[in-house]
């Protein structure tokens, strides 16, 4: 190591290679010579791969290397599955497992990180030289047990998995049972946030041009179809928020197969709105893929005081990336099962008057949303009120992605 220093030095030459990065990266740092330095982390990045970024992630860290550790946490989101399946996973410190963990950019269901987690605390035991009991894997694991986002399985993945792990107390698995299936959902100390597996820079859409006041909820659904030109991926709603200031929500939100009638995301959840006319993200626990030219089911069921809600829908909506082609929305009327009576006896819970003239002449709207959706028993799309916009990430390929969330009626990136 002593003569390559020693040449590098004189002729600015060095040869590095998998066995002596990391010795020369060391020798560079302690005899502070940026070039030499530089060197290393180039070959370093010029090799990274899923399968070893958990093992040159410890090590930017351990060299205080930022950039080096960025494109490690890069790499680990966008193929987490292989990266944790790796054997370097196992070997990196608790500070470096947490760090990961924090991350809401993991593309990886709950329950198989979480299988992966008892894998490292099982490695760190024996480390650590503890026999690998439930309390020992809880103990050696400490915070980064906080950082599983339990909330996010299915209740089969829960019942399947966590429940019958041992390491959580029975108090923590009876909450989280009752988080799963009771209404309101009870308070559960673990983060609900999806991993939305993002890449790129995020954009919305919302085909409103107007807000209104005063949006009812009955506990029917908020729906309307659409079609797309382009494989994306919606990761959410948004939502419109109570006309009576603060408010807490109750909602149920889905994406459906229109033909096939499948559901094929759902979400049992809450948000909280300030009193504004804004609109309030309510995502799914991972993202939906939507197909092109394929009809879906955006639906909304909510349960709160009156709302805003959007008005003058467009039918049409084109976002324009600049680093992608057009993706263009579609939308049309979902009146469902007894729209048109649903849509009078709306208007006779709301009275006569001016404004339940107005709605008659318009059709009637919308409902909530950042993706303000179309209700299923009131619709008329003739006023061209019912819409919806929705948070989106559009797929370039099989992997890979230009992330692409959707909300606003120009569709500008926000």
């Amino acid at each position: 190591m002593g003569k390559k220093y020693a040449k590098f030095l004189y002729s600015d030459e060095v040869q590095i290679g998998p066995e002596t990065v990391m010795t020369t990266l060391y020798t560079a740092k302690k005899y502070a010579v940026p070039a030499l330095e530089a060197h290393c982390v180039d070959f370093l990045t010029k090799h990274l791969r899923a399968d070893n970024a958990f093992m040159l992630l410890t090590q930017a860290r351990l060299f205080d290397e930022p950039q080096l550790a960025s494109l490690c946490l890069d790499t680990i989101d966008k193929s987490t599955m292989d990266a944790i399946s790796a054997e370097g996973f196992t070997d990196i410190d608790i500070d470096t497992l947490c760090a990961v963990l924090e991350r809401d950019t993991l593309s990886i269901r709950e329950s198989r990180l979480f299988g992966a987690v008892v894998r490292w605390a099982e490695a760190e035991c024996q480390r650590q030289q503890l026999p690998v009991t439930f309390g020992n894997k809880q103990k050696v694991l400490g915070r980064a047990l906080s950082l599983i986002r339990f909330p996010l399985m299915t209740i089969e993945e829960f019942a399947a998995g966590p429940a019958q792990s041992g390491i959580l107390s029975d108090r923590e698995v009876v909450n989280l049972f009752l988080h799963f299936t009771v209404n309101p959902k009870p308070k559960v100390d673990y983060i609900d946030r999806p991993r939305c597996c993002l890449r790129g820079k995020e954009c919305s859409i919302n085909r409103f041009q107007q807000v209104e006041s005063r949006w009812g909820y009955s506990g029917t659904s908020d729906r309307i179809r659409f079609t797309v030109n382009r494989r994306i991926s919606i990761v959410g709603f948004g939502l419109y928020g109570s006309i009576h200031g603060p408010t807490d929500y109750q909602v149920n939100i889905q994406i459906i197969d229109y033909e096939k009638n499948q559901t094929l995301g759902q979400n049992d959840t809450g948000f909280s709105c300030d009193g504004t006319a804004s609109t309030f993200r309510v995502m799914f626990k991972e993202p939906i893929e939507i197909l092109p030219t394929v009809c879906y089911t955006a639906c909304a069921t909510l349960k709160g005081p009156d709302s805003h809600y959007g008005t003058k829908g467009l039918k049409k909506v084109i976002h324009e990336s600049p680093t992608a082609s057009k993706t263009c929305f579609v939308f049309y009327s979902s009146p469902g099962k007894g729209g048109r009576e649903g849509a009078r006896r709306a208007r006779r819970r709301r009275g006569a008057g001016v404004g339940s003239e107005r709605r008659r002449r318009q059709g009637v709207g919308a409902r909530q949303a950042r993706l303000p959706l179309q209700r299923r028993d009131r619709c008329d799309s003739r006023g061209g009120r019912c819409g919806y916009c929705c948070t989106a990430l559009r797929r370039g390929g099989e992997r890979g992605a230009v992330p692409l969330p959707l909300q606003g009626a120009t569709g500008e990136e926000e």
